[in-house]
Protein backbone atom coordinates (compact mmCIF):
# COMPACT_ATOMS: atom_id res chain seq x y z
CA UNK A 1 0.00 0.00 0.00
CA UNK A 2 2.67 2.13 -0.57
CA UNK A 3 1.33 4.26 -3.14
CA UNK A 4 -1.74 4.47 -1.04
CA UNK A 5 -2.07 7.64 0.80
CA UNK A 6 -3.00 7.48 4.81
CA UNK A 7 -6.09 10.27 4.99
CA UNK A 8 -8.93 10.91 2.41
CA UNK A 9 -12.05 12.89 1.75
CA UNK A 10 -14.85 11.05 3.04
CA UNK A 11 -18.62 12.68 3.73
CA UNK A 12 -19.53 11.15 7.32
CA UNK A 13 -22.64 10.04 9.14
CA UNK A 14 -21.98 11.80 12.60
CA UNK A 15 -25.90 10.49 13.85
CA UNK A 16 -29.70 10.63 12.73
CA UNK A 17 -31.17 13.39 11.58
CA UNK A 18 -31.35 16.16 9.19
CA UNK A 19 -28.94 17.11 6.51
CA UNK A 20 -26.86 18.82 9.41
CA UNK A 21 -25.66 15.50 10.81
CA UNK A 22 -23.08 15.04 7.78
CA UNK A 23 -19.63 15.94 7.73
CA UNK A 24 -17.10 16.92 4.84
CA UNK A 25 -13.68 15.67 5.97
CA UNK A 26 -10.75 15.59 3.89
CA UNK A 27 -8.17 13.72 6.60
CA UNK A 28 -10.40 10.72 7.07
CA UNK A 29 -8.02 7.71 7.51
CA UNK A 30 -8.01 5.54 4.64
CA UNK A 31 -9.42 2.24 5.81
CA UNK A 32 -6.96 -1.16 5.97
CA UNK A 33 -8.04 -4.03 4.64
CA UNK A 34 -8.51 -7.16 6.26
CA UNK A 35 -7.44 -10.91 5.37
CA UNK A 36 -10.15 -11.20 2.83
CA UNK A 37 -11.04 -7.80 2.10
CA UNK A 38 -10.30 -5.52 -1.13
CA UNK A 39 -9.28 -2.09 -0.96
CA UNK A 40 -10.86 0.03 -4.23
CA UNK A 41 -10.17 3.54 -5.06
CA UNK A 42 -14.31 4.76 -5.37
CA UNK A 43 -14.56 6.49 -8.49
CA UNK A 44 -18.47 7.08 -8.40
CA UNK A 45 -21.04 6.33 -5.65
CA UNK A 46 -24.35 6.21 -6.20
CA UNK A 47 -27.48 7.48 -4.20
CA UNK A 48 -30.13 5.20 -2.76
CA UNK A 49 -33.08 5.53 0.00
CA UNK A 50 -31.60 3.37 2.10
CA UNK A 51 -29.18 6.10 2.42
CA UNK A 52 -32.18 8.63 3.18
CA UNK A 53 -34.04 6.44 5.38
CA UNK A 54 -31.32 5.26 7.75
CA UNK A 55 -30.07 8.82 8.15
CA UNK A 56 -33.77 10.47 8.88
CA UNK A 57 -34.69 6.98 10.96
CA UNK A 58 -37.21 6.23 8.95
CA UNK A 59 -37.11 2.53 9.05
CA UNK A 60 -38.39 2.75 12.86
CA UNK A 61 -41.60 0.88 13.44
CA UNK A 62 -42.61 4.48 15.30
CA UNK A 63 -42.39 6.35 11.78
CA UNK A 64 -45.82 5.52 9.65
CA UNK A 65 -46.13 8.48 7.13
CA UNK A 66 -44.11 8.53 3.71
CA UNK A 67 -40.63 9.36 2.96
CA UNK A 68 -39.63 12.87 3.46
CA UNK A 69 -36.09 12.59 4.12
CA UNK A 70 -36.54 14.62 7.22
CA UNK A 71 -35.66 13.88 10.61
CA UNK A 72 -37.90 11.00 12.69
CA UNK A 73 -37.89 11.07 16.21
CA UNK A 74 -37.34 6.89 16.40
CA UNK A 75 -38.34 4.54 19.12
CA UNK A 76 -35.65 2.12 20.73
CA UNK A 77 -33.10 2.54 18.22
CA UNK A 78 -34.55 0.19 15.59
CA UNK A 79 -33.90 2.91 12.43
CA UNK A 80 -32.12 1.11 10.52
CA UNK A 81 -33.04 -1.60 7.83
CA UNK A 82 -32.50 -4.35 9.49
CA UNK A 83 -34.44 -2.99 13.07
CA UNK A 84 -30.77 -2.46 14.99
CA UNK A 85 -29.17 0.12 16.43
CA UNK A 86 -26.52 2.37 14.00
CA UNK A 87 -23.53 2.66 15.07
CA UNK A 88 -21.11 6.30 14.42
CA UNK A 89 -19.71 8.02 12.55
CA UNK A 90 -20.40 6.05 9.66
CA UNK A 91 -19.62 6.37 5.75
CA UNK A 92 -23.05 5.32 3.64
CA UNK A 93 -22.70 4.55 0.38
CA UNK A 94 -23.38 1.26 -1.26
CA UNK A 95 -23.81 1.65 -4.85
CA UNK A 96 -19.45 1.76 -5.57
CA UNK A 97 -17.84 1.83 -8.83
CA UNK A 98 -13.80 1.94 -8.61
CA UNK A 99 -10.68 -0.15 -8.97
CA UNK A 100 -9.00 -2.21 -6.20
CA UNK A 101 -5.71 -0.90 -5.34
CA UNK A 102 -4.96 -3.05 -2.39
CA UNK A 103 -5.64 -6.60 -1.30
CA UNK A 104 -5.90 -8.51 1.96
CA UNK A 105 -3.47 -11.31 2.86
CA UNK A 106 -6.19 -13.97 1.46
CA UNK A 107 -6.86 -12.30 -1.59
CA UNK A 108 -5.13 -13.06 -4.87
CA UNK A 109 -2.90 -9.96 -6.02
CA UNK A 110 -4.23 -10.86 -9.50
CA UNK A 111 -7.17 -8.69 -8.39
CA UNK A 112 -5.21 -5.62 -8.29
CA UNK A 113 -5.92 -3.47 -10.95
CA UNK A 114 -9.52 -4.75 -11.71
CA UNK A 115 -12.94 -2.53 -12.24
CA UNK A 116 -15.38 -3.57 -9.78
CA UNK A 117 -18.87 -2.73 -8.70
CA UNK A 118 -20.17 -4.30 -5.43
CA UNK A 119 -22.97 -6.27 -4.20
CA UNK A 120 -23.91 -4.90 -1.41
CA UNK A 121 -25.12 -7.89 1.08
CA UNK A 122 -22.23 -8.69 3.61
CA UNK A 123 -22.51 -12.02 3.97
CA UNK A 124 -21.28 -14.93 6.28
CA UNK A 125 -19.86 -16.67 3.34
CA UNK A 126 -19.89 -20.01 5.12
CA UNK A 127 -23.75 -19.82 4.97
CA UNK A 128 -24.40 -17.33 2.28
CA UNK A 129 -27.92 -17.86 1.52
CA UNK A 130 -28.80 -17.10 5.25
CA UNK A 131 -30.67 -13.99 4.97
CA UNK A 132 -30.19 -13.60 8.93
CA UNK A 133 -26.61 -13.25 8.64
CA UNK A 134 -26.64 -10.78 6.52
CA UNK A 135 -25.55 -7.18 7.27
CA UNK A 136 -25.31 -3.84 3.93
CA UNK A 137 -22.50 -2.04 3.18
CA UNK A 138 -22.82 1.86 4.17
CA UNK A 139 -24.89 1.07 7.07
CA UNK A 140 -23.17 -2.04 9.30
CA UNK A 141 -20.28 -1.27 7.76
CA UNK A 142 -18.45 1.73 5.80
CA UNK A 143 -19.21 2.50 2.28
CA UNK A 144 -18.18 4.37 -0.62
CA UNK A 145 -19.40 8.39 -0.12
CA UNK A 146 -14.84 8.30 0.57
CA UNK A 147 -12.28 8.05 -1.71
CA UNK A 148 -11.55 4.58 -0.76
CA UNK A 149 -13.67 1.97 0.86
CA UNK A 150 -13.15 -2.10 1.96
CA UNK A 151 -15.25 -5.07 0.91
CA UNK A 152 -15.02 -8.52 1.10
CA UNK A 153 -13.54 -9.54 -2.24
CA UNK A 154 -16.74 -11.86 -3.13
CA UNK A 155 -18.99 -8.55 -2.80
CA UNK A 156 -16.72 -6.85 -5.27
CA UNK A 157 -17.71 -8.21 -8.57
CA UNK A 158 -15.20 -7.65 -11.75
CA UNK A 159 -17.26 -5.59 -14.73
CA UNK A 160 -16.22 -5.43 -18.06
CA UNK A 161 -18.16 -2.45 -20.08
CA UNK A 162 -17.37 1.00 -21.93
CA UNK A 163 -19.85 2.58 -19.62
CA UNK A 164 -18.97 5.43 -17.66
CA UNK A 165 -17.69 5.50 -13.62
CA UNK A 166 -20.91 7.33 -12.83
CA UNK A 167 -22.70 5.19 -15.41
CA UNK A 168 -21.71 1.98 -13.39
CA UNK A 169 -22.20 3.52 -10.37
CA UNK A 170 -26.02 3.46 -10.60
CA UNK A 171 -26.56 -0.43 -10.95
CA UNK A 172 -25.46 -2.03 -8.07
CA UNK A 173 -28.13 -0.87 -5.41
CA UNK A 174 -30.85 -0.07 -7.70
CA UNK A 175 -30.56 -2.58 -10.36
CA UNK A 176 -29.60 -5.27 -7.97
CA UNK A 177 -32.93 -4.74 -5.87
CA UNK A 178 -35.11 -4.41 -8.93
CA UNK A 179 -33.43 -7.99 -10.39
CA UNK A 180 -33.98 -9.20 -6.71
CA UNK A 181 -37.78 -8.49 -7.20
CA UNK A 182 -38.30 -10.21 -11.03
CA UNK A 183 -36.48 -12.49 -9.64
CA UNK A 184 -38.38 -13.72 -6.35
CA UNK A 185 -41.71 -13.02 -8.78
CA UNK A 186 -40.43 -15.26 -11.42
CA UNK A 187 -41.39 -12.91 -13.81
CA UNK A 188 -40.75 -14.27 -17.39
CA UNK A 189 -42.15 -14.02 -21.26
CA UNK A 190 -46.11 -13.43 -21.13
CA UNK A 191 -46.40 -11.73 -17.70
CA UNK A 192 -47.79 -8.05 -17.54
CA UNK A 193 -45.70 -6.01 -15.17
CA UNK A 194 -47.02 -3.20 -13.46
CA UNK A 195 -44.45 -1.27 -12.37
CA UNK A 196 -44.89 1.52 -9.60
CA UNK A 197 -42.45 4.67 -9.55
CA UNK A 198 -41.28 4.30 -12.69
CA UNK A 199 -39.12 7.33 -13.14
CA UNK A 200 -36.93 6.44 -10.17
CA UNK A 201 -33.56 4.31 -10.07
CA UNK A 202 -35.61 0.97 -9.15
CA UNK A 203 -38.64 2.00 -11.25
CA UNK A 204 -36.33 2.51 -14.20
CA UNK A 205 -34.10 -0.50 -13.32
CA UNK A 206 -37.65 -3.11 -13.59
CA UNK A 207 -38.63 -1.37 -17.11
CA UNK A 208 -35.70 -2.43 -18.56
CA UNK A 209 -34.99 -5.80 -16.17
CA UNK A 210 -38.71 -7.26 -17.16
CA UNK A 211 -38.29 -6.22 -20.59
CA UNK A 212 -35.33 -8.01 -20.57
CA UNK A 213 -37.11 -10.99 -19.62
CA UNK A 214 -39.54 -10.23 -22.30
CA UNK A 215 -42.33 -9.33 -19.98
CA UNK A 216 -45.09 -6.54 -20.75
CA UNK A 217 -44.20 -3.57 -18.86
CA UNK A 218 -46.62 -0.96 -17.82
CA UNK A 219 -45.01 1.70 -16.23
CA UNK A 220 -46.96 4.12 -13.56
CA UNK A 221 -45.24 8.04 -13.88
CA UNK A 222 -46.26 10.89 -13.63
CA UNK A 223 -47.30 12.78 -16.64
CA UNK A 224 -44.46 15.18 -16.08
CA UNK A 225 -41.87 12.84 -16.40
CA UNK A 226 -43.29 10.90 -19.66
CA UNK A 227 -41.38 12.45 -22.02
CA UNK A 228 -38.02 10.99 -19.76
CA UNK A 229 -39.68 7.41 -18.85
CA UNK A 230 -40.67 6.92 -22.81
CA UNK A 231 -37.26 6.66 -23.87
CA UNK A 232 -36.62 3.46 -21.08
CA UNK A 233 -39.22 1.09 -23.46
CA UNK A 234 -41.67 0.96 -21.44
CA UNK A 235 -44.55 -1.09 -23.27
CA UNK A 236 -47.01 1.02 -21.89
CA UNK A 237 -46.99 4.25 -20.12
CA UNK A 238 -49.77 5.46 -17.95
CA UNK A 239 -49.90 8.29 -14.91
CA UNK A 240 -49.18 7.92 -11.89
CA UNK A 241 -52.14 7.09 -10.00
CA UNK A 242 -55.32 6.94 -12.44
CA UNK A 243 -58.47 7.10 -11.35
CA UNK A 244 -59.84 3.61 -13.05
CA UNK A 245 -56.95 1.98 -13.19
CA UNK A 246 -58.46 -0.84 -15.25
CA UNK A 247 -60.37 1.39 -17.57
CA UNK A 248 -56.64 2.82 -18.08
CA UNK A 249 -55.33 -0.88 -18.23
CA UNK A 250 -58.00 -1.78 -20.93
CA UNK A 251 -57.75 0.85 -22.69
CA UNK A 252 -53.71 0.60 -23.12
CA UNK A 253 -52.90 -3.06 -23.11
CA UNK A 254 -56.39 -4.93 -23.79
CA UNK A 255 -56.44 -6.10 -20.28
CA UNK A 256 -58.34 -4.87 -17.51
CA UNK A 257 -55.66 -7.01 -14.93
CA UNK A 258 -51.90 -7.78 -14.95
CA UNK A 259 -50.01 -10.98 -13.69
CA UNK A 260 -47.31 -9.11 -11.21
CA UNK A 261 -47.58 -5.97 -9.38
CA UNK A 262 -43.90 -4.53 -8.89
CA UNK A 263 -44.14 -1.86 -6.02
CA UNK A 264 -41.92 0.36 -4.23
CA UNK A 265 -44.56 2.92 -3.38
CA UNK A 266 -47.11 1.38 -1.23
CA UNK A 267 -49.40 4.16 0.29
CA UNK A 268 -53.26 4.66 -0.16
CA UNK A 269 -53.01 3.84 -3.94
CA UNK A 270 -52.25 0.45 -2.24
CA UNK A 271 -55.43 -1.45 -2.42
CA UNK A 272 -56.05 -0.28 -6.31
CA UNK A 273 -53.05 -2.09 -7.21
CA UNK A 274 -53.96 -5.41 -5.19
CA UNK A 275 -57.03 -5.11 -7.31
CA UNK A 276 -55.69 -5.37 -10.92
CA UNK A 277 -53.95 -8.34 -10.15
CA UNK A 278 -55.37 -11.47 -12.22
CA UNK A 279 -55.96 -14.72 -10.38
CA UNK A 280 -52.74 -16.04 -9.33
CA UNK A 281 -51.29 -13.12 -9.70
CA UNK A 282 -47.95 -12.23 -7.77
CA UNK A 283 -47.12 -8.84 -5.58
CA UNK A 284 -43.29 -7.87 -4.85
CA UNK A 285 -42.52 -5.01 -3.00
CA UNK A 286 -38.86 -3.59 -1.76
CA UNK A 287 -39.78 0.33 -0.51
CA UNK A 288 -43.20 2.28 0.36
CA UNK A 289 -41.89 5.85 -0.46
CA UNK A 290 -45.55 6.91 -0.13
CA UNK A 291 -46.45 5.28 3.36
CA UNK A 292 -45.96 1.91 4.62
CA UNK A 293 -49.50 1.55 6.33
CA UNK A 294 -51.70 0.05 4.18
CA UNK A 295 -55.27 -1.78 4.32
CA UNK A 296 -56.06 -4.80 2.88
CA UNK A 297 -59.00 -7.02 2.34
CA UNK A 298 -58.21 -10.73 2.91
CA UNK A 299 -60.71 -12.24 0.95
CA UNK A 300 -58.70 -10.31 -2.42
CA UNK A 301 -55.79 -12.10 -1.04
CA UNK A 302 -56.66 -15.58 -0.55
CA UNK A 303 -59.79 -15.69 -2.96
CA UNK A 304 -57.62 -14.94 -6.00
CA UNK A 305 -54.64 -17.25 -5.19
CA UNK A 306 -52.33 -14.41 -4.64
CA UNK A 307 -48.50 -14.45 -4.04
CA UNK A 308 -46.91 -11.77 -2.04
CA UNK A 309 -42.93 -11.52 -1.65
CA UNK A 310 -40.94 -9.10 0.01
CA UNK A 311 -37.60 -8.75 -1.41
CA UNK A 312 -34.56 -7.06 0.35
CA UNK A 313 -32.11 -9.59 0.93
CA UNK A 314 -30.81 -10.69 -2.15
CA UNK A 315 -29.24 -14.06 -3.11
CA UNK A 316 -25.54 -13.86 -4.52
CA UNK A 317 -26.05 -15.28 -7.97
CA UNK A 318 -28.46 -11.75 -8.41
CA UNK A 319 -25.80 -9.00 -8.86
CA UNK A 320 -23.65 -11.88 -10.25
CA UNK A 321 -25.99 -11.75 -13.38
CA UNK A 322 -26.55 -8.45 -13.55
CA UNK A 323 -23.09 -7.90 -13.85
CA UNK A 324 -23.43 -10.78 -16.85
CA UNK A 325 -26.19 -7.66 -18.11
CA UNK A 326 -24.19 -5.00 -18.59
CA UNK A 327 -20.99 -6.73 -19.68
CA UNK A 328 -23.07 -8.01 -22.41
CA UNK A 329 -25.15 -5.00 -22.86
CA UNK A 330 -28.45 -5.79 -22.21
CA UNK A 331 -29.35 -3.51 -19.96
CA UNK A 332 -28.34 0.11 -19.86
CA UNK A 333 -27.78 2.69 -17.16
CA UNK A 334 -30.08 5.79 -16.27
CA UNK A 335 -27.64 8.88 -14.90
CA UNK A 336 -29.87 11.31 -13.86
CA UNK A 337 -27.23 13.52 -12.42
CA UNK A 338 -23.64 13.66 -11.22
CA UNK A 339 -22.46 15.68 -7.91
CA UNK A 340 -19.30 15.88 -6.48
CA UNK A 341 -18.68 14.11 -2.99
CA UNK A 342 -18.80 17.26 -1.31
CA UNK A 343 -21.78 18.50 -2.19
CA UNK A 344 -23.78 14.99 -1.31
CA UNK A 345 -26.55 16.83 0.71
CA UNK A 346 -27.32 18.59 -2.49
CA UNK A 347 -27.06 15.67 -4.26
CA UNK A 348 -29.52 13.75 -1.62
CA UNK A 349 -32.00 16.46 -1.06
CA UNK A 350 -32.31 16.38 -5.07
CA UNK A 351 -32.79 12.66 -5.01
CA UNK A 352 -35.14 13.15 -2.21
CA UNK A 353 -37.36 16.09 -4.35
CA UNK A 354 -37.63 13.38 -7.30
CA UNK A 355 -37.88 15.66 -10.10
CA UNK A 356 -35.23 13.25 -11.56
CA UNK A 357 -35.35 10.12 -13.61
CA UNK A 358 -33.01 7.59 -12.80
CA UNK A 359 -30.12 7.51 -10.66
CA UNK A 360 -28.09 10.01 -8.98
CA UNK A 361 -24.26 9.60 -8.41
CA UNK A 362 -21.60 11.34 -6.72
CA UNK A 363 -17.73 11.44 -8.01
CA UNK A 364 -14.69 12.02 -6.45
Amino acid sequence: MSNIPDTMRAMVLTGQGGMEVYEFHTDWPVPKPGAEDVLIRVAACGLNNTDVNTRSGWYSKAVTGETTGGAYETIDNDGTWGGAPLSFPRIQGADVCGHIVAVGTNVDTGRIGQRVITDNWLRDWDDPMNRDKTAYFGSESDGGFAEYTKIDYRNAITVNSAYSDAALATFSCSWSTAEGMLDRAGVGPGDRVLITGASGGVGSALIGLANRRGAMTIALASKAKHAEVAPLNPTHLLPRAPDDLPEALKAATGFDKVTVVADIVGGPYWETLINVLARGGRYTCSGAIAGPIVEMDLRTFYLNDLTFTGSTVIAPHVTENLVKYIGAGEVKPVLAATYPLEQLPEAQQAFIDKKHTGNIVVTM
